[in-house]
């Protein structure tokens, strides 16, 4: 009989007994296994010395180093039990990528051998070399002292044998070189401005939290045809190939059946990730051949920026163990979706959610109506900033395609919020109104309940779209430091915050009523950021020149819209809310242009040398090939008959030859443009001249290019196709 458990066949007499397996563990049992969080604080710190870390985490307390050294120890303890060998500490430079140097646990004895120790001092601070990360002029060469120094509120984590210690990443005279130290700062600010606007609502509010929930989006391929792609391990995106004949267009990938070896691939990152921390909770195909998605539970914003940063290293060390190589390019195929990483941001009390829309007292929907406006005001007032905060090289080839918001940043709330205010805009002061929240919707179906309707629909072509209880930042791309938005956003709202809160206070001091004098605020509010609200289509060509009108920034041009971190409003926002100084805005600038220019630089070089190199090459072999066999045919049949015979192949023979000829052309412009920009000393107008004058070129060296792929032999093309590239076998 066969046995189906371990499919032999055997006689029931050889039956072996049935193996019990163990139960198998969950995911709540190995969660945050490989995390100092605080179960492991409680079990490897004093009492005392556990209590005042928690205070620092929870409270924003001053940390006192006094007790650095007995959490280095215990830290050490935990590490040690877990067979770590080295420490490092791991932060997010302006690369866009994190930074780590790992030292082991030694030290001299002073008796000619080692050994193993940790101390508060290492804990805290380290030295590493300023002047060789991006920095903006602040660090030069000779001028290599920085800093790094443990943020508490990130919990310290193990990779593979080294113990990650988050921290943030300063210059010796004090400027950040990282995205960690001005979110903190931005974190912090948001923090205390809500908490005064709170107050009007509710006194007993302690703190209040940003949260964010990204949503990443990625593409995966075939490690050997990744291999094969100069372009793609250069770039990270294609920079030529012709589209497959079946892409997207069936509709039948998003949300499809996850492929087996994709869904073998998602469950070893999840496991790996939850160890790590990282509460991943969601997966699926996203609409694109070979593009999915992962997404987490909400998290406290500065968390869920280091997660997001471990996770994408995460997915690559992953995606090579099943000979997948994870593409996080927002464009890496031409004429399919690009990939982007939503940003849901909402703010949050030891209370509750502040913009949670259905409460049970007028008091609670005016607060939600409060945070609402004041969110669009700081939208509204930084809208081109906030386009600046997401924008970048990689970017800018997804932003306005059919997958992803226009570049033009406004906010859709759905027709009952935009009611409301509406409403109030209009109405009595006195006249306090109510909010509804989901309600069934019944769809004459007999077996199945009613669906619960959310009191806003979706709009997918809305860079900044209410969904509920929070804001949906969909403009962000997908290899981005979520940091980046997050910095200028809490910036944004923390200082519009402050500003409702300094006229109404003002109403108040002249006699008025609390609630009178926030609803005249909030009403005069509503009227000055009525441009940002558009709950339209956004790709249309009519938003672009309604939103020219209405005075948002609209402006196309990736370098040029960097400019908008050094306006007058940008700098005394960031300012007068203590996250960035000019000097630091300024060094950022430049590292943004000079960013943009490299990426630029690297894809010309490399879309010159595989024309030259792979394309050029091919295409005159394969024509060599056509001419020899009209030759051949000449010689059997005669010129006449041969002519007739080899139409076809003459032809191709000739379109090739043109083809070449505009592709050589092409590039030898490309390379004159690319001298030529590179003389240009100012990093923006080289950045600018880049956008301008180089990248300009791509397109019409890459037209001739995917037309000769339609044309040469399939055997003889070198580069593996868009058919090979975008399904996993």
């Amino acid at each position: 009989m066969t046995n189906l458990r371990f499919g032999a066949v055997e006689s029931a007499s050889k039956r072996k007994p049935v193996e019990v397996l163990s139960p198998v563990e969950r995911p709540s049992e190995y969660f945050g296994k490989k995390v100092f969080n605080r179960q492991k604080m409680y079990k490897y710190l004093s009492a005392e010395v556990y209590t005042k870390l928690i205070d620092v985490i929870d409270n924003g307390a001053q940390l006192d180093r006094s007790i650095a050294d007995e959490v280095a120890k215990g830290m050490k303890r935990w590490a040690d039990e877990n067979g770590v060998t080295h420490y490092t500490h791991w932060f997010q430079p302006l690369t866009e990528g994190t930074a780590e140097k790992h030292d082991a646990f030694i030290e001299h004895d002073g008796k000619g051998g080692m050994i193993e120790e940790f101390s508060g001092k290492l804990l805290v601070q380290q030295e590493p070399d300023a002047s060789s990360f991006p920095s903006g002029g602040i660090r030069s060469t000779f001028e290599a002292r920085g800093y790094s120094a443990w943020d508490p509120t990130s919990p310290v984590f193990i990779m593979d044998d080294t113990l990650c210690i988050p921290t943030i990443f300063i210059s010796y005279t004090g400027e950040a070189l990282d995205y960690k130290a001005p979110l903190l700062r931005a974190l912090h600010a948001v923090n205390v401005a809500a908490t005064d606007v709170c107050h009007y609502f509710y006194p007993d509010v302690k703190k209040v939290v940003s949260n964010l929930g990204w949503e990443q989006e990625y593409f995966l391929v075939d490690a050997d045809l990744y291999a094969a792609r100069p372009d793609l391990a250069l770039t990270g995106r294609t920079l030529m190939g012709h589209s497959s004949a079946k892409d997207q267009q069936m509709d039948d990938h998003y949300f499809g059946t996850i492929p087996e070896r994709v869904q073998a691939f998602m469950k070893d990152l999840e496991i790996q990730a939850l160890e790590l921390g990282i509460p991943c909770k969601t997966r699926h195909n996203e609409v694109a051949p070979n593009q999915f998605e992962c997404a987490p539970i909400f998290e406290e914003t500065n968390l869920a920026v280091d997660h997001n940063m471990l996770l994408m290293s995460l997915m690559k060390k992953v995606a090579r163990k099943h000979g997948f190589q994870v593409l996080l390019h927002e464009k890496p195929f031409d004429g399919i979706n690009g990939s982007g990483k939503h940003n849901n941001w909402s703010l949050s009390t030891d209370t509750g959610i502040l913009l949670h829309g259905t409460g049970k007292t007028p008091k609670d929907n005016l607060r939600f109506i409060t945070f609402i406006v004041e969110t669009l005001m700081a939208v509204y007032k930084h809208n081109g900033l906030l386009k600046a905060s997401i924008m970048s090289a990689t970017n800018a080839h997804r932003l306005g395609a059919n997958e992803a918001p226009p570049a033009i940043v406004s906010s859709f709330l759905g027709n009952q919020v935009s009611e409301v205010l509406d409403h109030l805009e209009k109405t009595p002061t006195k006249d306090i109104f109510n909010i509804e929240g989901k309600h069934g919707v019944n769809i004459d179906i007999p077996e199945i309940p009613d669906i619960m309707q959310d009191n806003t629909d979706r709009n997918r072509t809305s860079p900044f779209a209410f969904t509920g209880n929070r804001f949906e930042f969909r403009a962000v791309g997908s290899e981005a430091n979520c940091a980046s938005a997050m910095i200028t956003l809490n910036t944004a709202v923390a200082e519009a915050l402050q500003d409702f809160k300094v006229r109404v206070d003002k109403l108040i001091a002249n006699g008025q009523d609390t609630i009178e004098a926030i609803i005249e605020v909030v009403r005069q509010d509503i009227k000055t950021c009525a441009p940002i609200r558009f709950d339209g289509n956004g790709y249309s060509d009519e938003w672009v020149e309604e939103a020219e009108k209405r005075g948002l920034d609209v402006e196309r041009s990736c370098p040029v819209i960097f400019d908008r971190y050094l306006d007058e409003a940008s700098i005394k926002m960031f300012e007068s809310q203590g996250v960035m100084k000019k000097n630091e805005l300024e060094a950022r600038n430049e590292v943004k242009w000079e960013t943009y220019t490299k990426k630029l630089q690297i894809e010309a070089r490399v879309l010159g040398d595989l024309s030259m190199n792979h394309i050029i090459p091919v295409a005159t072999h394969y024509q060599s090939q056509l001419a020899k066999n009209v030759g051949n045919m000449i010689a059997i049949f005669g010129a006449d008959e041969a002519k007739k015979l080899s139409e076809r192949n003459i032809s191709i023979i000739k379109d090739i030859a043109e083809r070449t000829a505009l592709i050589e052309k092409g590039v030898e412009e490309l390379v004159e443009a690319r001298k030529k920009a590179n003389k240009i000393e100012n990093e923006r107008e080289k950045a600018i001249a880049y956008h301008d004058t180089v990248e300009t070129k791509f397109d019409a060296i890459r037209y001739q290019i995917d037309k000769l792929e339609l044309e040469v032999s399939d055997e003889l093309w070198t580069l593996p196709k868009y058919r090979e590239l975008l399904f996993i076998r």
